[in-house]
């Protein structure tokens, strides 16, 4: 695989995110491969996956060059979400750097969330002229609610990684000089965990969930189709791309 390294010792399989020098930004392939190192049958050893990154960034959402000409209503990560999020056994995500937009759905849909008190999550799709699927905002209202789910995604800031441990969002935060020791606490405490357990607890959950899925929403994907085809969709990629203040025009 080129854009992710995955490594398994015994309990424990790490998948890492190694397009650090482009700041984890998802390309199609790198989708790919994390979909289908997501869609495997553990081996009976395993416990839990971990996902991480390397570099600075944890992982700064789709790669806009790479997007540009798709059809934002159709979104190009879904299938690798859902395939973490119905993964048999639990995945923590380390979170080690920023987490913004895709990066940021990549990490709430791991079971567990570890961050570093330097870390930032953002959903920025507002700034530019996008908006997330049902199946992205639905992960939102799950972990957070519908309160803290709008401030998230109607003003599109950066929250630092304190606030979403206090909003229910994460489950742990650490200083950075201390994220990879209690990180690996973590770990240890899931792969000492009944695996027959962990699977039956994983799916019990997803399954409880899922109810969302059933209403209906297809006018709702109309409407976040026709901001990634607008004008103001469009411009909103470009400005990001060029560094510079978008002009929305509201067509």
């Amino acid at each position: 695989m080129d854009f992710i390294r995955v490594e398994s010792a015994g309990a424990v399989r790490t998948v890492t995110l190694t397009r650090g020098e482009q700041r984890n930004a998802l390309n199609q392939q790198m989708l790919a491969e994390l979909e289908q190192a997501f869609s495997v049958t553990p081996p009976a050893e395993e416990r839990l996956t971990v996902i991480r990154a390397e570099g600075p960034v944890f992982c700064a959402g789709m790669d806009l060059k790479s997007r540009e000409g798709t059809n934002a209503g159709v979104s190009p990560i879904e299938k690798m979400l859902y395939a973490i999020e119905t993964y048999a056994l639990p995945v923590l995500g380390i979170v080690q750097g920023d987490a913004i937009a895709g990066g940021n759905e990549l990490a709430l849909h791991c079971d567990i969330v570890i961050a570093s008190t330097t870390a930032r999550f953002g959903m920025s799709l507002a700034q530019i002229g996008l908006a997330p699927t049902w199946f992205l905002a639905k992960k939102l209202l799950e972990v957070a609610g519908p309160v803290k789910t709008r401030e998230f995604l109607l003003l599109g800031d950066p929250f630092p990684s304190s606030h979403m441990y206090d909003m229910g969002f994460i489950a742990r935060i650490a200083p950075p000089e201390k994220l990879e020791e209690e990180a690996q606490k973590l770990i240890a405490r899931l792969a000492a965990n009944a695996p027959l357990s962990l699977k039956a607890m994983k799916a019990l959950i997803v399954r409880e969930m899922a109810f969302r899925d059933g209403i209906y929403h297809r006018d709702i994907d109309a409407l976040v189709t026709q901001c990634g085809v607008s004008e103001d969709g469009k411009e909103g990629v470009k400005a990001r791309l060029e560094k510079r203040p978008a002009k929305f025009v509201g067509r």
